[in-house]
């Protein structure tokens, strides 16, 4: 998510250990981890009541399209390839020579 490597998170913990102390530096991470936990579980809520509203909005929808659809003639791809398939076996029809036109003098 933000591409923090094990270099980085050691810096990290360096400066929050000299800027904290080693006594208040448990109590900080345990606190910070609440916060991550609760930030997560408010996310999720937010995601499921989007879906939720998203879905209630998707149904009649989807159940329009449906019904439209369903009066539709179905197309069939593969009978349709299959004749494309024994056009194209067939031999051509042969094209009758061309008539020479007598030359006129006017």
């Amino acid at each position: 998510m933000f591409d923090i490597g094990m270099p980085e998170l050691i810096v990290i913990f360096v400066v929050a250990l000299l800027v904290f102390g080693p006594q208040r530096l448990p109590e900080l991470a345990r606190s910070l981890g609440k916060g991550v936990a609760e930030l997560k579980k408010a996310l999720q809520g937010v995601k499921e009541q989007i879906d939720t509203e998203m879905e209630e909005i998707k149904s009649p929808i989807s159940d329009e399209i449906k019904d439209i659809t369903k009066d539709l003639p179905r197309f069939d791809y593969q009978e349709y390839l299959k004749e494309v398939e024994k056009k194209t076996e067939e031999k051509p029809e042969e094209k009758p020579e061309k008539q020479e036109r007598p030359v006129s003098d006017e």
